[in-house]
């Protein structure tokens, strides 16, 4: 892997910062109100890529510190934005994540929730996650990965009966609300009862209540939260939550499978074999029907994919899922980029990887084919001439950035048609001979699928 080179400034930042991770966590999760220990000014600019992104309102408070309250300690100002939330929009949840401000003055998170506590008995219904998220170190998959562990820390009660079907799921920040409600259907096809966590699919894919919420609406509940203990099983997805999976395991008792990728034929096989093990049914005819659609866009797909140039800047799970699904379908990743250090980036296949920003991927981009990155790719994808697929947070300007699903069968179809179609643009706009529609040879070559453990049939 390619080391990060020296430099004093980013030209055109990649790197989120941990807060918005951390606030990106929180919003999963039902009745909720996310507050920023820091300034204003830190919260506001969160808040708008929040908002360009999802097209939703978003509730983020702040604690509001300012130079004096810096200096001295921000004990008070997180006690009076607690009280206030609390008095204003009785919230269920209140998670709080601690800025570079705070950070720097090294505020004791532990000890202010300790004394917080002592000093308002009162609102011992109220649950209260604090967070260390400083904006100057990591990104946002280490600011979302520290909030479900606080949430799991402070949350979550330890062992007890187990409820039959019920399954944890631990969804990784590179999954949208419609990752998470794809991945809800497959789960919920074998019988099965999953709580989401964090549940964007619930909270943040676009609803129109009745009556105005100050909070969030939909997503994980409290009560749900604290059952988790009770689960048969956790699917744990992405390597960024692998920490949080291991401390839920420790903590309850309940058996953890992780998964680094669902897109894909190969790990979502994996996915549907857990599942009919878990559940002892067998594989519903609709995901039959769907592996079989998969594995036909795989076919008819390869032609158009096969030796082209991709560059990607992605955060490092969300380049990871990119580079192996590209990978596989024949195309060459000449650069991956991301903007923080990860061990997934050891496992990535291709000519160049480095950690660095959008800059650094403009640079790489000359001859390529295609680059996948968020929104603020969209310069450096026009200076080189080259087409731009958004992904990523944040995506503000195309819509449906929150209900764009990549993850099982029916998701990397998807994912397939739609680069794929970049792909044959492409070849027509530069006059390059597009293969003709392939007659496949007579004979049988059934696509029936055996999800034994001794083999799945398979065209790929």
């Amino acid at each position: 892997m390619t080391r990060p080179a020296v430099r004093s400034l980013a030209v055109n930042p990649l790197r989120m910062s941990q807060p918005l991770g951390g606030a990106l966590a929180f919003l999963g999760l039902d009745r909720c109100m996310p507050c920023f220990h820091g300034s204003q000014g830190c919260t506001a600019f969160g808040l708008v890529l929040l908002v360009r992104h999802f097209r939703e309102a978003i509730p983020l408070q702040t604690t509001a510190m300012d130079q004096v309250s810096t200096i001295l300690g921000g004990a008070e100002n997180l006690e009076a934005a607690i009280l206030n939330i609390y008095e204003r929009t009785h919230p269920a949840v209140i998670g709080v994540c601690t800025t570079g401000v705070t950070e720097t003055k090294g505020e004791d998170m532990a000890g202010a929730l300790v004394t917080f506590r002592q000093r308002h008995p009162e609102l011992c219904d109220l649950a209260l996650v604090f967070v260390s998220t400083p904006d100057y170190v990591g990104g946002l998959e280490q600011g979302y990965a520290a909030a479900v562990g606080g949430i799991i820390d402070s949350l979550v009660e330890p062992h007890g009966s187990c409820v039959v079907g019920q399954v944890n799921v631990l969804a990784g920040s590179h999954l949208t609300p419609g990752d998470i409600d794809e991945l809800r259907d497959v789960i919920e096809a074998f019988g099965l009862r999953p709580i989401m966590l964090p549940d964007l699919g619930g909270s943040m894919s676009g609803r129109q209540p009745d009556q105005f919420a100050a909070t969030t609406l939909g997503g994980t509940t409290l009560e749900q939260i604290r059952s988790m203990g009770r689960s048969q099983i956790t699917l744990v997805v992405g390597e960024h939550l692998r920490a949080a999976g291991d401390a839920l395991q420790h903590k309850t008792g309940v058996p953890t499978v992780f998964f680094d990728r669902l897109t894909g034929l190969e790990p979502c096989d994996r996915l549907i074999r857990t599942l009919m093990e878990l559940s002892g049914r067998p594989v519903p005819q609709r995901l039959r029907r769907q592996r079989e659609s998969l594995v036909d866009a795989m076919l008819d797909g390869h032609f158009y994919f096969g030796r082209k140039r991709v560059v990607l800047a992605l955060e490092p799970d969300l380049l990871y899922v990119y580079a192996h699904f590209l990978a596989g379908m024949g195309c060459s990743v000449i650069a991956a980029v991301a903007p923080t250090p990860s061990s997934v980036l050891d496992h990535i296949d291709a000519t160049t990887v480095k950690v660095g920003d959008h800059s650094d991927a403009e640079a790489l981009a000359a001859g390529a084919d295609l680059i996948i990155s968020n929104s603020h790719a969209r310069q450096g994808a026009e200076r080189r001439q080259v087409p731009l697929l958004r992904a990523g947070f944040p995506t503000f300007d195309r819509l449906g950035a929150a209900h764009r699903a990549v993850v099982g069968y029916r998701g990397t179809r998807d994912l397939i048609f739609e680069i794929g179609n970049l792909f044959l643009a492409g070849d027509q706009e530069h006059g390059h001979a597009v293969p003709p529609s392939i007659q496949r040879p007579q004979g049988d070559f059934s696509k029936e699928v055996h999800y034994g453990r001794s083999k799945t049939a398979a065209a790929g």
